[in-house]
């Protein structure tokens, strides 16, 4: 039997993919067929008709970002004029904003400030909990890699101060593609792949629950998307504490990665369903409409995604590459309803909540 076949056939019993096999079905896989194949996995691990979202607003405390990643439009270094570091007040703001509107968290997230200690993430988290009933999803692990080399303390001393300080759960940002030789290109001063893997483990046996994310669509070859897909699957396996995997396209406008056009709705909705398929220990595939728009992010309801993820009151760094989709709370609804779904608001955990 052909490796397309054998990995098929596994698919539609819904046994484990090798990465041989996820990789044939990248690469040779009809479009249709693969998307049928996730689809029914997610109503297998998903039997009601649900599609979730969260009401919530990204925060960038910061523009300045010594990482220099050829892929960010969104980075300053210190001396440019619209370097920033948010104001208590305006951060204020933005959450008496997030908190009226419905909101149960934010996403908080900046980038390696050359100046900004430890004491200082750890002030900024009891300002926001002291003062706001709202969940802290923050600190992406090339961040708390970085607060790590600055403070000179360990990882773990690391998370422990921040759990203590507030800190809910973390995002996945900063994987990019969790193989070396392609951060080493693409992101030459971040943490490397076992770095990020390990900032994850750590922070799930202290009992913090993380995203994971995949950007592609870049330089990677689909063996390094397999490749990201596997060594999330394996860390899952040992810590079980990923509730969701996000994967999206690299968008090319203001980079220094010298691209033309993003990767194609029909590449996206590939990777989306072959993550679907090889991350069997992961309960929800969030569709990414901040890249994609609504529309596609409605078609990625029918290739293995849940989740439509935040209604992003507000988001910059996407924004900064030239892409700026809008999905208010409503419209978020009528797309789930539109496309034979129940809608339900979620928390950071993917428990329902009730809308304020």
């Amino acid at each position: 039997m052909e490796m397309l076949d054998l990995a098929m056939d596994k698919a539609a019993a819904a046994n484990r993919l090798s990465a041989d096999e996820a990789l044939a079905l990248c690469r040779e896989a009809d479009l249709l067929a693969l998307g049928s194949l996730a689809n029914r996995r997610r109503k297998q691990r998903h039997p009601e008709p649900v599609v979730t979202y969260v009401v919530d607003r990204n925060i960038n405390y910061t523009n300045v970002c010594g990482s220099e990643c050829r892929f960010c439009a969104f980075y300053r270094s210190p001396d440019k004029p619209d370097a920033y570091v948010i104001t208590r007040d305006l951060l204020s703001e933005k959450i008496e904003e997030t908190l009226a509107l419905g909101g149960t968290q934010i996403l908080l997230q900046g980038g390696m400030h050359p100046t900004l200690d430890l004491d200082w993430h750890l002030d900024l988290l009891r300002f926001i909990k002291q003062r706001f009933p709202i969940h802290i999803h923050g600190f992406s692990p090339p961040e708390i890699h970085h607060l790590t080399q600055t403070s000179g303390l360990s990882l773990e001393a690391v998370l422990r101060a921040l759990i203590d300080a507030g800190l809910g759960s973390i995002p996945g940002g900063g994987a990019e593609i969790l193989v070396d030789d392609i951060r080493k290109k693409i992101s030459p001063n971040k943490c490397s792949a076992d770095e990020w893997l390990n900032v994850m483990c750590t922070a799930h046996r202290l009992g913090l629950r993380t995203t994971a994310t995949m950007m592609f669509g870049h330089i990677e070859e689909p063996r390094h998307i397999i490749e990201h897909l596997i060594r999330i699957r394996d860390l899952q396996d040992e810590t079980g504490g990923f509730t969701a995997f996000i994967p999206w396209t690299f968008q090319p406008k203001n980079t220094r990665i010298p691209l033309d056009t993003p990767a194609t709705a029909t590449a996206y909705l590939r990777v989306l369903a072959l993550s679907r398929l090889v991350l069997d220990n992961i309960p929800n595939i969030q569709a990414s409409w901040v890249t994609q728009g609504d529309k596609i992010a409605q078609t990625a309801l029918a290739f293995g995604a849940n989740d439509l993820g935040s209604t992003m009151i507000e988001e910059n760094v996407v924004a900064a590459a030239g892409v700026s989709f809008r999905l208010p709370q409503r419209e978020m609804i009528r797309l789930i309803e539109t496309a034979g779904y129940q809608d339900v608001q979620r928390n950071c955990f993917y428990r329902p909540v009730e809308p304020r």
